[in-house]
């Protein structure tokens, strides 16, 4: 829900490019089918755990890691980089998938992170690949940051001590994190700074040395300090309604990369704060005008800057020099077409771990020699997956009631003339996120059962400028953020691909928040609804905010949603919560949770289903007691498929995959609950 700031610790940033070689059998096979509607396909093939994902490889190129199924579980293995996967050894047994892991700078340990059951209080653990083998299979791993309900946060891992990596714990203050260094080997733990001024993010340079700190300032906006010997000293700040996101350090310690659009400025551009002065010096912005700053790729050895990215309706890669305007040609040469990002690399830049995906591709990676030129494919994600029956994803703006230009994705049926189809308006959550063009298994699922999925980056969405996202500032539920959903709904009726009649809603998070805000405020839009992990009451929302949110709400909710403490704020967010104005809604819901979702918590579905069997209206739930904000087990992703895709076709008349594993159908037994049994205190009003 929030846009918190993350401080990249590889060494090479994952991009996208479109590669224009190879691909011939594809497009070939690809045109066989393009009349065809496409055969119902198997919900496992979407939602059942890839294959082999994940992969990475070691800082000194001897060694490949990858995430796959131990004992039923996504977890942590590991290979020599030239053998097979067969080969490969399992090196973590934890009972919940692994959501994320890297390398060591010295190549000594995987280090990976972890929470109980979705409640994201992330832990660091270590293990080493070559440890001795335990009862479980698997060498032991050691928590870098065992204290109970607190959540970690990594920092750096330093170039000049790649034996240590810095983070930040709430163990003290479950707001404020302090620092610690952390001995890898031997967890060894030492305090570095503790935080009392209020710091929400802290900011290393290469060395692995504190210089800088980001906080919210009293007004709202945010501010980045100077951390030295006397303190915190101010050196950059900006307003609520502007954008100052460091990046990382200059090699010469004396600037830091930064993504700004302050005073004049609508995008976001890619700068150099001088950390003594505070001067901006401008490094690059969209050759095309169009989008803010994306991503910015560095040198794993020098450190330079070596390619910058936007992302407008596809991904758009600028190589820097020389050497690397030659790689990105040779890559795009040696590989299929698609967009090319580059996983991971060798320290010495002499071997890259390539993805290439599409709209109808989940991505096969390669392992790519800089000095041969040469790519061998090493897996598929989802080699069972036929992307010849998959939908094109095609980018769309559409004017709304306003004149503002707003742009989404449309995903029409494999085979289907986009005519009076039945559609799914697919809202992202965030709100200040967006979507993208690429590979969605939901987007996927729902076109292979009939229907066209719209896909809108309503005003406040990321990416498009200062202006497009402070167009949203306080225009939820019932302003301008949901009018684009609803103006999106009209403009695909007004272009004859939607049937009136047969338009349903779907989204995570604030596109749960949206899909309740589009059956509450426009009951005769929508057939149907499937609000997952979404709040259905703003005032609870922000007043049940995990510790460490609070040092971002100021600055951001507060200024953009709402404060709930100012009279005026408070009678706003009645308005525009949907809880209170449930007795509007006339569509069926599926309404989906996560039991242990510190974001939004599962009072908030609680209360919207009590409140609609209250008033006798058509209501389903699901939650699932392993799970926090959004399914990451494949049994409970399954488990909601068929949910979905049955409630559907219900209310929308798509297709639906009639059999169903038992294993599957046990546990939506499991996680599906009675309506009738759910006890909660329903609020009148605010």
């Amino acid at each position: 829900m929030m846009r918190l700031f993350i401080f990249a610790v590889c060494a090479l940033a994952v991009v996208a490019v479109a590669g224009c070689g190879g691909g011939d059998a594809e497009e070939t096979k690809e045109a066989v089918v393009a009349d065809t509607v496409a055969p119902l396909l198997d919900r496992e093939l979407f939602f059942g755990d890839p294959e082999i994902s994940g992969s990475q490889l070691s800082p000194d190129g001897k060694w490949m890691s990858f995430v796959k199924q131990y004992e039923g579980v996504r977890n942590i293995w590991v290979k020599a980089a030239d053998e097979p996967f067969e080969s490969a050894k399992p090196v973590t047994a934890d009972k919940r998938p692994v959501p994320g892991y890297f390398w060591s700078r010295d190549a000594q340990f995987l280090l990976y992170v972890q929470d109980k059951g979705g409640d994201e209080n992330f832990h660091v653990w270590a293990v080493d690949p070559a440890g001795e083998v335990g009862d479980d299979g698997v060498p032991a791993s050691r928590d870098l940051t065992p204290v109970d309900g607190i959540r970690s946060q990594i920092y750096s891992l330093p170039k000049n001590a790649p034996d240590v990596i810095l983070v930040g714990m709430n163990d003290r203050d479950p707001s404020l994190h302090d620092i610690y260094k952390v001995d890898i080997a031997t967890g060894e733990r030492v305090l570095v700074r503790e935080n009392s001024e209020g710091v929400g993010a802290w900011i290393f340079d290469l060395e692995g040395e504190l210089r800088l700190a980001y906080r919210q300032t009293p007004g709202g906006g945010s501010e980045i300090l100077r951390v030295d010997m006397n303190g915190l000293e101010q050196i950059a700040t900006c307003t609520f309604e502007e954008a100052l996101n460091p990046i990382r350090f200059h090699k010469d310690r004396k600037h830091c990369y930064v993504s700004t659009n302050y005073g004049d400025l609508d995008l976001e551009q890619l700068m150099l704060l001088n950390v003594e002065t505070g001067e901006f010096q401008l490094v690059e912005k969209d050759p095309e005008n169009e989008v803010d700053f994306g991503n910015a790729v560095f040198h794993p050895q020098s450190d330079e800057l070596i390619a910058t990215a936007y992302v407008g309706d596809r991904v758009r890669v600028y190589p820097k020099d020389a050497e690397t305007k030659a790689l990105w040609a040779n890559l795009k040469k040696a590989l299929p077409d698609g967009e090319i990002g580059v996983n991971s690399n060798t320290r010495d830049f002499s071997k890259l771990l390539v993805s290439v995906s599409s709209d109808v591709d989940p991505g096969s990676v390669y392992l790519y020699d800089v000095a041969k030129k040469k790519a061998v494919l090493q897996y598929r994600s989802r080699p069972e997956l036929p992307s010849e029956h998959l939908a094109h994803m095609k980018p769309v703006t559409y004017t709304a009631r306003d004149g503002m230009k707003i742009h989404g994705y449309l995903t029409v049926p494999r085979g289907m003339d986009a005519k009076n189809l039945p559609v799914m308006m697919y809202i992202h959550g965030g709100p200040w996120a967006r979507d993208y063009w690429g590979y969605d298994p939901y987007a996927q699922f729902i076109a292979n059962r009939g229907y066209a999925v719209m896909q809108v980056n309503y005003r406040s969405s990321s990416g498009y400028g200062k202006h497009y996202s402070n167009a949203g500032n306080k225009e939820w539920g019932i302003g301008a953020m949901q009018h684009d959903i609803t103006d999106a709904v009209e403009w695909l009726k007004s272009e004859g691909i939607a049937d009136p009649a047969k338009v349903g809603i779907f989204g995570g998070s604030y596109g749960g928040y949206a899909t309740l805000a589009g059956v509450t405020f426009t009951p005769d839009l929508f057939a149907c609804g499937v609000p997952y992990v979404g709040p259905s009451n703003l005032l609870t929302l922000i007043n049940s905010f995990p510790e460490y949110w609070k040092p971002f709400l100021e600055g951001t909710w507060y200024k953009k949603v709402g404060n709930p403490e100012v009279e005026a704020d408070h009678q706003d967010l009645i308005a525009r919560s949907p809880l209170f104005h449930c007795d509007k809604i006339v569509a069926p819901l599926l309404v989906v949770h996560g039991a242990n979702d510190p974001r939004v918590k599962q009072h908030e579905s609680d209360q919207i289903v009590v409140a609609l069997r209250q008033k006798e209206k058509a209501v389903e739930y699901i939650v699932a007691p392993d799970e926090g904000h959004g399914f990451r087990a494949p049994n409970n992703r399954k488990a909601l498929a068929v949910a979905m895709e049955k409630f559907l076709a219900k209310h929308l008349g798509g297709r639906v995959q009639e059999d169903v594993r038992q294993e599957t159908q046990k546990r939506l037994d499991e996680i599906t609950v009675d309506v009738d049994a759910v006890s909660v205190d329903v609020p009148a009003e605010g």
